[in-house]
């Protein structure tokens, strides 16, 4: 799984989460892509299941890019805990991702192939997704 290496503040606040993607909205590596159309919070285990998936679909053939990194820590209160006691410990760690963000990318596969990995890919992640293809000039 997909973690930090140092965090500044092992706490942050939940934020807000609106708008669309104005970095990281195109193919930079591979020839085709997985984009969200939703703004959500991807964590760490979704973005290593759709990883997964596509690997063991490409029978590790072709390259896979992650083009989103989980850096938010999202904290949980204990079970059966009263209201109030201050902030709850981190549990895992989430990509704060917007519409329009390219997540994963692959080459090096032929494009059904790759539709089909980012097809079960994309059952994998809380997000509204979309196929793309790399223009050509």
């Amino acid at each position: 799984m997909l973690i930090p290496n140092k965090l500044k503040y092992r706490k942050v606040r939940i934020g807000k989460n609106k708008g669309v993607a104005t970095s990281g909205n195109y193919i930079a590596h591979g020839e085709y892509g997985l984009q969200a159309l939703s703004n959500e919070r991807v964590t760490s285990r979704q973005i290593e299941a759709a990883r997964q998936a596509m690997t063991r679909y490409t029978k590790r053939g072709g390259q896979i890019w992650i083009r989103i990194f989980p850096h938010t820590p999202v904290t949980k209160k204990p079970q059966d805990v009263k209201m109030g006691g201050g902030k709850g410990n981190p549990e895992y760690f989430a990509a704060k991702v917007k519409a329009g963000t390219v997540m994963f990318e692959i080459g090096g596969v032929s494009e059904e192939q790759a539709r089909e990995a980012m097809r079960l890919a994309a059952h994998k992640l809380p997000t509204k997704t979309r196929f793309l293809k790399r223009e050509t000039a």
